[in-house]
């Protein structure tokens, strides 16, 4: 069992997520966990379990080993802030929002801190989680792996350079929405056509998964998959004839275009 004391500074549903994979994962114990939100409501049922739920976010800093800096982006500059006089070269931050830069965390903490910047997304709830992680110089082998396998407990992790982290927010951090959107789409069609609604959930929810499994474990790469779907004068054909004269696959491209654009706007 690990003695680090891992600290959150907001404890939204991300934060609940990395929580709950924490301690699932056994690795920690309820009592190693430290918490602030301005949201005492949520600190306190957190704190039912067992959890310390602490008077400020700069107790939490001074409590914890590696501080998770769960907090909109739009708040990074006020909870940084007040947490600098907390801040030493041991204490490790790690930053799930978007656009949020390493040396700007450093910066506003006036303290050369190591920093682990995260993007992960909304099925670490469920434990099925993909998150992109890059660290700072200054970060050790044992903090960064320390981190990883935090995430890793919810699901799955990839190691990016900082230069890419805004543009993996498209890959996977926005998009579950793009699937969700899909998934609406096939399931209105069926129930417009009178296929009962739980019945297309549970087919377009297995498709989605089966899917996933073959681009993952088959080796065929994804025009190879299309073209095993795709029998010569078939319904699949007509169906990406469809989706190619109304631009899907441009629409998707340009959508992930404008959602590193946004991060880019947003980023510090």
């Amino acid at each position: 069992m690990q003695k680090v004391k891992i600290g959150f500074i907001g404890t939204g549903n991300m934060a609940q997520a990395i929580i709950h994979g924490m301690l699932k994962s056994r690795q920690y114990l309820p009592e190693q966990i430290n918490l602030y939100d301005v949201d005492q409501e949520k600190c306190e049922k957190l704190a039912e379990q067992g959890m310390q739920a602490l008077s400020s976010s700069s107790d939490v800093v001074k409590e914890s080993n590696i501080i998770f800096l769960a907090v909109k982006p739009q708040n990074y500059s006020e909870v940084l802030q007040g947490v600098r006089t907390a801040a030493t070269q041991e204490k490790l931050f790690v930053s799930i929002a978007a656009g949020i830069s390493i040396p700007y965390i450093v910066r506003e903490l006036g303290v050369n801190c190591p920093v682990v910047r995260v993007m992960p997304n909304t099925p670490l709830l469920i434990g099925k989680g993909a998150t992109a992680l890059c660290r700072a110089d200054n970060v050790t082998d044992q903090q960064f792996q320390c981190v990883k396998e935090i995430f890793e407990a919810s699901g799955e992790t990839a190691v990016l350079t900082e230069d890419k982290m805004n543009a993996v927010i498209a890959v996977n951090g926005s998009s579950p929405a793009y699937v969700y959107l899909f998934a609406k789409a096939i399931i209105d069609y069926a129930v417009n056509q009178g296929i009962d609604a739980q019945a297309a959930l549970q087919l377009t929810c297995k498709t989605l998964e089966g899917s996933a499994g073959m681009l993952k474990e088959s080796g065929y790469t994804p025009d190879e998959l299309i073209r095993m779907v795709s029998s010569p004068g078939g319904t699949t054909l007509k169906a990406l004839e469809a989706l190619e004269e109304r631009g899907f696959y441009q629409a998707l491209l340009e959508a992930m275009d404008r959602c590193t654009q946004r991060a880019e706007e947003l980023g510090k």
